[in-house]
């Protein structure tokens, strides 16, 4: 059975997003990708066609790279949902700067009264060297804020390394 709240992190190209997809079509439910990324060259515009392609029929897309919150309430109880990424929406905030605490605590809010199972997909930044310049070290701050919030509010928490799940809280199901 699909836990209720499911947080996926990873490094790029380590393979989550396919494993997260993956874990939400075990369930028989209908199923909601919620696409946050903005295309802004031809190298983005061949990843979201990956992406794409990986998905069949069954699956409804919707875009939101900001405002998560209208997304979240409109998905219905009977439906399971997968939003990718929470990388790429943090992006979208401080490209047109959001406030972040403001915008974190109604995505947090939003996932907390989502009716749906729900796997939400993020990026682990922390493993590199600290950046040189104050921007890539503010992203990367807010990016761990808001992974140490996300993973609080899962039930299973699951790193992807090299396309498999090392289990970081709950269970596998």
């Amino acid at each position: 059975m699909l836990p209720r709240r499911t947080f996926v992190l990873g490094g790029a190209a380590s393979g989550k997003s396919a494993w997260a997809e993956a874990l939400l079509e075990t369930s028989a439910l209908p199923m909601t990708y919620i696409a946050t990324g903005r295309v802004f060259d031809e190298e983005v515009r061949a990843r979201v066609g990956i992406h794409r392609a990986r998905r069949d029929n069954r699956w409804t897309t919707i875009e939101a790279p900001l405002d998560l919150g209208p997304a979240l309430a409109g998905i219905d109880a009977n439906s399971a949902l997968l939003i990718d990424c929470a990388t790429m929406w943090l992006s979208n905030h401080m490209l047109d700067g959001s406030d972040l605490g403001t915008a974190q605590t109604a995505l947090i809010d939003g996932l907390r009264t989502c009716p749906a199972p729900w796997i939400i997909v993020s990026n682990e930044v922390g493993h590199g060297i600290v950046p040189e310049n104050a921007l890539a070290r503010q992203f990367r701050e807010a990016q761990g804020r808001l992974n140490i919030a996300l993973a609080a509010e899962a039930d299973l928490a699951v790193q992807v390394i090299a396309g498999l799940p090392q289990v970081l809280k709950g269970q596998l199901p």
